[in-house]
């Protein structure tokens, strides 16, 4: 049984939020994403402009938020009957991409509209952290483990993969994109077999060697 609103105080912000991303949605490619279709696009849940600065505070960056968050869901509903185990490394990452460019897809003119929006200097910080969040999103369901600086590495460099990857998705086509992440992804192997001969730790342990010698003198 689905909480009640008294149980659950945030289940009306949710709902409502998503009921705003649907007319955001219908009239982006119309409007555009901006302030005036964020604006209609809260008018028509029903929303006054007190409500908006409410549960929308920053407009159309936050509807850009949800529409990226809701392609991520539908992305990895599309992949819940796939085992990654069974799939090798660069498999996990070409499915997890394709699928989410093909969520994204399914509403193509808002993402275009969208993309254009993000692309403005003033919010490409905003898109840098949802192309994180839809890396951390892929590497977790590809099977990545790891804690230190590789967890990191991965992230920025599948986010700088689905940047390109999803421009060239709503504004190539789909063949054009998928060709497009089939080479990074070879680039990608590439570089993993090249860091997998590589000791990056050995510089620390150096510091920490010469700091160690300053501090308590030479082993004897």
């Amino acid at each position: 049984m689905a909480a009640s609103d008294e149980t659950d105080p945030d289940r009306w912000a949710r709902e409502t939020e998503q009921a705003v991303l649907d007319h955001a949605v219908a009239l982006a490619p119309r409007l555009g994403w901006n302030a005036t279709m964020a604006r209609a696009a809260c008018a028509a849940a029903g929303l006054s402009e007190g409500d908006q600065d409410l549960l929308l505070p920053h407009g159309a960056r936050d509807l850009a938020a949800l529409l990226s968050r809701r392609h991520d869901d539908r992305a990895f509903a599309a992949l819940a009957g796939v085992d990654p185990a069974t799939l090798k490394i660069r498999e996990r990452i070409a499915r997890g991409v394709s699928a989410r460019m093909e969520a994204g897809a399914e509403d193509l003119e808002a993402c275009r509209k969208c993309a254009g929006f993000l692309a403005l200097p003033h919010n490409a910080e905003l898109g840098l952290k949802l192309a994180w969040e839809t890396a951390d999103r892929q590497w977790t369901w590809a099977g990545d483990t790891a804690t230190d600086w590789n967890h990191y590495s991965k992230r920025t460099i599948l986010s700088g993969i689905l940047i390109p990857a999803l421009t060239m998705r709503w504004f190539d086509g789909r063949e054009a994109a998928e060709a497009f992440v089939a080479d990074r992804i070879e680039n990608v192997m590439t570089f993993e077999k090249w860091k997998a001969g590589k000791d990056f730790e050995a510089p620390l342990r150096k510091v920490t060697e010469v700091l160690s010698r300053m501090r308590y003198g030479a082993r004897t």
